[in-house]
């Protein structure tokens, strides 16, 4: 039987990662296994640079974390080494990093996740690791307002220029 210091600990673990839950616009719980030391250090350092929390926690913790917050239906993925990365400004984050690495590792895989405080799949989180980042998304939008503005733009300039060219005749 675990010591109590053992027990408050685990306790201060899984209400720390029920805020974080709770607070995130999205999470992706991985299979966190045969990853090298340095794929690791990277896909870390990756995540950090996202402002993405990653942490391999056992699954029972996981697990009542995800109880606490209403996401019970992400128990049955936890099997195996699982790890979760949390984020709290950019849903698609890490969607993006966790699949990157888990297409180039072949043990490493995404199992699912969370997203607008509900579960979901690991084909939703691949579909959402696809979608552009915001701000490609925004010079879409702009870049497509802005071609026919322009080509109006350019129109009443032809016509004014015309309309010079007559007057000048």
């Amino acid at each position: 039987m675990p010591s109590n210091s053992v027990l408050e600990q685990k306790k201060a673990i899984v209400a720390d990662l029920v805020e974080k839950m709770k607070k995130a616009q999205s999470g992706v719980l991985v299979q966190y296994q045969g990853i090298t030391v340095e794929n690791d250090t990277k896909m870390r350092a990756a995540f950090r640079k996202a402002g993405v929390d990653y942490m391999v926690l056992k699954n029972t913790l996981i697990g009542r974390a995800c109880d606490e917050v209403g996401y019970g239906a992400m128990k049955d993925k936890l099997n195996g080494m699982s790890a979760i990365a949390i984020s709290y400004e950019d849903p698609i984050a890490p969607a993006k990093i966790a699949k990157e690495y888990a297409d180039k590792v072949e043990t490493f895989e995404i199992k699912g996740g969370f997203i607008d405080n509900g579960v979901v799949d690991a084909d939703a989180v691949k579909a959402l690791a696809e979608i552009p980042s915001k701000e490609v998304l925004l010079a879409r939008f702009l870049g497509s307002i802005q071609g026919p503005i322009s080509g109006f733009a350019r129109a009443i300039q032809a016509v004014i220029d015309k309309g010079n060219e007559a007057v000048a005749e």
